[in-house]
């Protein structure tokens, strides 16, 4: 997906579900690989009392790495992958 200014702007705050259809959040953040000019990951706002919030023991943001995003449009979809979210979870927060 390349990128621009207005695509960025228009992803902030928009929902975030997984493919099965659970409500996971809101998307707060993006990162992007500027050489590339592609995105490289959202931080996802997790939404309290939802299965995500259970699964990060209580942690209010998630980061969704590209790969793991199935689809942008209206909504986010993020495929259903809680095993590599985590892996990326525990990587982000060692650095």
């Amino acid at each position: 997906m390349a990128i621009t200014i207005k695509n960025i702007v228009e992803l902030y705050d928009r929902d975030v579900f997984t493919t099965k259809g659970q409500y996971a959040g809101r998307v707060k953040d993006v990162e992007i690989d500027l050489s590339r000019g592609r995105i490289r990951a959202l931080a996802v706002e997790v939404a309290k009392g939802s299965f995500l919030e259970a699964i990060l023991g209580g942690k209010k943001t998630l980061i969704v790495p590209y790969s793991l995003i199935s689809s942008i449009g209206d909504i986010v979809l993020i495929k259903y992958d809680f095993s590599e979210l985590q892996k990326e979870q525990t990587a982000q927060e060692t650095k």
